[in-house]
């Protein structure tokens, strides 16, 4: 096996490799040199577009490509000319072809989770989220329309388009997308421009760097700041991936590399090329890499460079940690080589680590310098352990991952405690990395963008690619959910597939029913878009969760599988959502008719409109022949109005609801609003025979009084006790008489209202009066808990129906023990005298001379 130092380079004081990831890569009738490509985050996608922009998206695996319109091309027909934005992976492999008739693109790059952004001459902007030609789109306004865009810059999360008349857009997301004017920098010519992302800027904004005239002028949401340089113009602008440098190619070939602050220029660099390269791109955060159309130039730190040549068209398509070369013949990934990886196999190493490899070498040649080298490095053992696990990987060989793996794996067996933790996840991680590597999926990551990237997101890329076994294994490999994979999987199923419905539903059911967190919804969703109904109900059907199931069926227009689903699932906010989409859509009528077969839904409506909105509750009434309903819900109306001809017609409409009943509740309704009226009428009569007394506050605050003594509103009891109190006993008795009143009411009502006006004259007289219908004790107990004890007393010798023991204590209560022992001495009840004597007072005596009459003579 070559050694892998076989493809270092040294720039300056450091080493750099170049790795090639791929070979055949393009068809070579594919003229790279016609087109801009475009290279999405962490070894993704290659895009690009004949005739206006191409783009070869590889930080993630994906290029695509539009041919530019100002180029010439070779003719090949009809059906060739047309424009389409080809996206490929990085071996070369044709993912997706997107035809496109929108007219000139003027920018086409990827964002950090591969969305495709395309960006047209009048300012609209395509973003196609999957790979599978689905899109959203926006305009970016702001004079885009009328001015044009020139180009654009992309970052991670969003991107800045340059109109032509040197106006900025910036655009910071795409889910919300809202395109932002930044400041107006000169008019002037401008030779190139680039960006700093807000991650790195003290203002947390964009700011774009714009090489017009002989200097450069920063410029952010608020301001355009000359930075006052003097030797422009400048050709080529290109910012470091941590936004801390920047290099600068001026007009007679020389490389700058400066702070992003353009306070400190740290190298300089004479290319002595008398044209201006095709592209300047970082090499990670060390090196500049420079293109012509077949030479590159790495620049390293302090001036120090390196060439190479190739024999066709070359792209440069940066990344966090590198940058890839792309020709019609080969994908290559140029780094600067990793420290561990140097420490390893620097020549003539003298590391642990590289010594614990040649122990590994040796004790497969079943040496006993094995053993030597082990003893060498014994104090240090651990550590040249870790090198070499992370050594590993950084390998793209399998090979030299398998070499370093195994000294790793030889080092820890020696060493008596060792954490293998690091061990076992690099293995698994490399795992991943190599079979994402393979030629048939494309995907090159590094482990440091693997890292970045994280296991989830790269899960999504084989998904957005359809390697649907490849995602499902490295899922299961890490102890990841799989349900996503499945969901895409199913979708896209029924999204292509020819087959019936039927036979769609039962592949999908089949492959599916056993898989825990499987949202069906999302597949029926799907079917729906593709204008399959019958197959999302059907799919429907499947998912165990109503919240789910529900909003779908109302955006397919099956409302009252809708409706019956929420009310199977026992969850009255999710038929309350429902019943107030219907109620939306639907005219009243059919509104009415889809909730009357159903108990819950019609519940919940009713008690909805009973506090919210009567008129909805007036016509559910109506609709249902609920008359009796109906009516009281008149009546409570009536009792909620203040005017008197009001009340009484809404009472009218309560009694004409029920005129045609004949069942007992409806005559019984019919009365009660009957006698409602006369009580009604028979009040306005009474405040105007009794009215208020004038108030004599002089204060301009109006007074509470006379609404305290109006009769308006009052039940009948109220009413009667009111003119009790009042001194009005013979007008209340006379409407007692007209209302039917019964004695034992009238009897309460009369005593509490002249308890209440403290009127014992009149409870005196009533003392000497026939029995009322509720009997003298409830007098008794009304009087003395008004506080009038010798009134009290005058009711308890007509208790007769109480026993003396019972009367006894009635006296006691009123203070009056001598009358008590009296009731108990009339009903011969010596243990009740002897029980009173403790608490007898002054009455002692007597008390003792009625227990001595009554007991027995010896």
């Amino acid at each position: 096996m070559a050694s892998p130092t076989v493809d270092w380079e040294r720039v300056g004081d450091r080493f750099y490799r170049k790795v090639k990831l791929y070979d055949a890569v393009f068809d070579q009738d594919l003229e790279l040199e016609n087109h801009i490509v475009a290279g999405a985050p962490y070894g993704g996608a290659i895009g690009w577009e004949l005739k206006s922009y191409s783009g070869l998206n590889l930080q993630l695996i994906l290029a695509a490509l539009y041919r530019d319109e100002e180029k010439l091309h070779t003719y090949r027909g009809t059906q060739a000319a047309k424009s389409s934005i080809d996206v490929y992976s990085c071996a070369g492999k044709l993912i997706r072809r997107i035809n496109w008739d929108k007219g000139s693109v003027r920018g086409l790059g990827w964002s950090e989770d591969e969305k495709l952004l395309v960006v047209t001459e009048d300012g609209t902007v395509r973003c196609y989220y999957d790979l599978q030609g689905d899109f959203t789109q926006f305009s970016l306004g702001n004079g885009a329309e009328e001015h044009g865009v020139k180009s654009c810059r992309f970052w991670s999360t969003g991107f800045v388009a340059l109109l032509s008349n040197n106006h900025l857009i910036a655009v910071s997301q795409y889910i919300e997308p809202r395109p932002k004017l930044l400041a107006i920098p000169p008019e002037d010519t401008m030779h190139s421009w680039s960006l700093i992302p807000p991650l790195y800027t003290l203002s947390r904004s964009v700011e774009v760097l714009l090489a017009i005239g002989q200097t450069i002028y920063v410029v952010d949401s608020s301001e355009a700041e000359d930075r006052i340089l003097q030797n422009g113009p400048f050709k080529h602008i290109s910012v470091s991936p941590n936004g801390r440098f920047v290099t600068l190619y001026t007009e007679d070939g020389k490389v700058w590399v400066i702070s992003s602050d353009f306070q400190n220029k740290f190298s300089e660099y004479d290319s002595k090329a008398k044209t201006v390269p095709k592209d300047v791109q970082w090499c990670g955060n060390n090196s500049v890499v420079l293109a012509w159309e077949d030479e590159v130039h790495m620049v390293g730190p302090n001036g120090a460079a390196l060439k190479y040549f190739y024999d066709g068209w070359v792209h440069l398509l940066p990344d966090i940690d590198g940058v890839r070369l792309i020709t019609n013949d080969v994908c290559e990934f140029l780094q600067k080589v990793p420290e561990d990886t140097e420490e390893v196999f620097r020549l003539g190493s003298t590391a642990p680590a590289s010594i614990l490899l040649d122990a590994a070498d040796q004790l497969e040649k079943k040496s006993p310098k094995a053993d030597e080298n082990i003893r060498l490095i014994r104090s240090n053992l651990d550590d040249a352990v870790d090198v070499c696990i992370r050594a590993a990987s950084q390998e793209f060989g399998l090979h030299w991952q398998k070499q370093l793996l195994r000294a790793a794996s030889f080092g820890k067996s020696v060493l008596d405690f060792y954490n293998s933790d690091e061990f076992v996840t690099t293995c698994e991680t490399l795992r991943v990395l190599n079979s994402v590597r393979d030629y048939r999926i494309g995907l090159p990551l590094s482990y440091d963008q693997y890292i970045r990237l994280t296991p989830q997101k790269l899960i999504q890329r084989l998904i957005n690619r359809q390697e649907y076994l490849l995602a499902i294994r490295v899922s299961e490999y890490l102890h990841l959910s799989t349900d996503k994979i499945y969901v895409h999987w199913a979708s896209q199923k029924v999204r292509n597939s020819t087959s019936d419905e039927e036979s769609i539903c039962n592949t999908i059911v089949t492959r599916l029913k056993d898989k825990h967190g499987v949202s069906f919804e999302t597949i029926a969703r799907a079917a729906y878009d593709e204008g399959r109904g019958h197959l999302a109900t059907e799919l429907l059907n499947h998912e165990p969760r109503a919240g789910k199931q529900v909003p779908l069926l109302l955006s397919m227009e099956e409302d009252d599988l809708a409706l019956d689903k929420a009310i199977s699932s026992g969850d009255t906010d999710l038929v309350f959502f429902v019943l107030l989409h219907l109620k939306r859509k639907l005219p009243l009528a059919s509104f009415f008719r889809s909730i009357n077969d159903r108990p819950l839904a019609s519940a919940l409506v009713e008690s909805s409109a009973a506090s919210q909105d009567t008129s909805l509750l007036k016509d559910l009434y109506y609709q249902d022949d609920r008359r009796l309903d109906g009516s009281n819900l008149l009546f409570a109306e009536a009792l909620a109005q203040s005017a008197l001809q009001t009340k009484s017609d809404k009472l009218k409409l309560a009694s004409k609801l029920l005129s045609d009943s004949k069942d007992p509740p409806s005559l019984f309704h019919t009365k009660t609003h009957s006698e409602a009226i006369l009580l009604l009428r028979l009040q306005d009569s009474l405040d105007h025979d009794f009215p208020p007394p004038p108030s004599s506050s002089s204060s301009t605050q109006p007074s509470s009084s006379s609404s305290s003594t109006s009769f308006s509103g009052l039940s009948l009891h109220q009413t009667l006790h009111r003119l009790i109190h009042t001194g009005h006993s013979k007008r209340a008795q006379k409407i007692q008489s007209d209302f039917h009143l019964s004695e034992k009411s009238w009897s309460w009502i009369r005593l509490r209202a002249l308890v209440a006006a403290r009127n014992w004259p009149e409870l005196d007289d009533l003392s000497r009066a026939r029995k009322p219908a509720i009997g003298w004790e409830p007098y008794f107990n009304e009087i003395l808990a008004a506080g009038n004890a010798r009134s009290a007393a005058l009711f308890v010798p007509k208790c007769t129906q109480l026993s003396p023991q019972e009367r006894c204590e009635m006296f006691v209560k009123c203070g009056l023990v001598g009358k008590g022992a009296e009731e108990l001495y009339r009903g011969k009840d010596l243990a009740g005298l002897e029980a009173l004597r403790g608490r007898a007072g002054a009455a002692a005596a007597e008390v003792e001379r009625m227990i001595t009459l009554l007991k027995p003579k010896r």
